[in-house]
């Protein structure tokens, strides 16, 4: 890949006002989840259409960039002919509902094969005008660390692991799988005492 990533370290510092999680995530991995790696080393693959579709923030590491979201955050990921994928990201505020849109897309050195499988999944996301994607900068880091059975949850990081995403289909997860989320964080070397789990105010929004 020609393509190539900004200075910033995470897409949290381009995101601007969006603060929304704009992950995008995935594995080839639907039944079972695979081993555990150390640190932020993520998945081998990621196979992109299978992950498609809504994910709904269930934890995080709280950052200044997703501090006026209330409640409710979610992602939808839509796969593009161009094999790149179309973030909405949204959130409950004080104001009402917040709405974000931007692009992902395999970081360099990333391997594109065939079916929308990349390898290993290690993605970047921008939100910047398109007009200005072409520049090279603004692009964050977004690494698929794990992703838990059936494609239930998800981790996301970077690199620095200073910020975290926990992500699941459904708005919550149960006591079994936090428990499996929470000791995989601990075996990563993940702080938990910066884990905050999002609050659900609403049913579920169209």
């Amino acid at each position: 890949m020609e393509e190539r990533i900004g200075s910033e370290g995470s897409v949290w510092g381009v995101a601007k006002r969006t603060g929304l999680v704009a992950v995008v995530l995935a594995s080839a991995f639907a039944t079972a989840w695979a081993s555990p790696g150390k640190g932020t080393d993520p998945l081998p693959t990621l196979d992109l259409p299978a992950y498609m579709g809504r994910w709904h923030q269930v934890a995080l590491y709280p950052n200044r960039f997703q501090a006026h979201c209330l409640d409710s955050t979610t992602a939808t990921y839509s796969l593009q002919e161009d094999g790149h994928v179309r973030v909405q990201n949204r959130c409950r505020t004080q104001n009402g509902w917040d709405d974000a849109e931007g692009i992902a897309r395999p970081r360099e050195g990333v391997e594109r094969r065939a079916a929308g499988v990349v390898a290993p999944a290690s993605l970047e996301v921008s939100f910047l005008p398109w007009y200005l994607r072409w520049l090279g900068v603004g692009w964050g880091k977004y690494d698929v660390l794990q992703l838990g059975p059936g494609q239930q949850w998800v981790v996301v990081s970077e690199p620095t692991q200073e910020y975290l995403w926990v992500l699941a289909r459904t708005p919550q997860l149960d006591t079994a799988q936090w428990a499996a989320v929470e000791a995989l964080l601990r075996q990563r070397g993940f702080d938990l005492t910066r884990l905050k789990r999002e609050m659900v105010a609403l049913p579920p929004h169209h």
